[in-house]
């Protein structure tokens, strides 16, 4: 008897196994690099320094300043123009579901004050060459 007539289905799945794992192995270096930048532990040489600011969230005195104030303090050496942006977690779906505070100059040591803001609200603070901070109302 002959071994030769007998099909064999191990040569192809052995082949694809081996092309499967090469693959997985050529891949590897990309994946490690991968998990490697997106550690938030790891500073990015490329990433602007965050707002100088220190933030925290108040209860508000009366019904117009809402149930949250959020109170900025400038924390850097020189005045800080600082933008605000809410994103509300309750809105109307006629109305827009963020509100854009004007820009404001806090001065150096200084403080401001958000006032209208909800639990869940999302906050975020920016100012030009710096990194935006990002808050959440509790």
């Amino acid at each position: 008897m002959n071994d030769s007539s007998i099909p064999s289905t191990r040569s192809p799945v052995s082949r694809t196994f081996a092309v499967a794992l090469s693959c997985v192995l050529a891949l590897a270096p990309v994946m490690i690099a991968t998990a490697r930048a997106a550690d938030p532990l790891q500073p990015r040489a490329d990433q602007a320094p965050a707002v100088p600011v220190t933030a925290t969230f108040e209860k508000g005195v009366s019904t117009e300043t809402g149930p949250y104030v959020l109170k900025l303090v400038n924390t850097s050496a020189a005045a800080l123009t600082v933008n605000v942006k809410i994103l509300l977690s309750v809105a109307f779906h006629a109305d827009s579901k963020a509100r854009v505070v004007p820009p404001h100059s806090i001065p150096a040591g200084g403080n401001w004050s958000v006032s209208g803001l909800a639990a869940g609200d999302k906050v975020v603070v920016s100012a030009q060459g710096f990194s935006p901070l990002e808050l959440t109302v509790k």
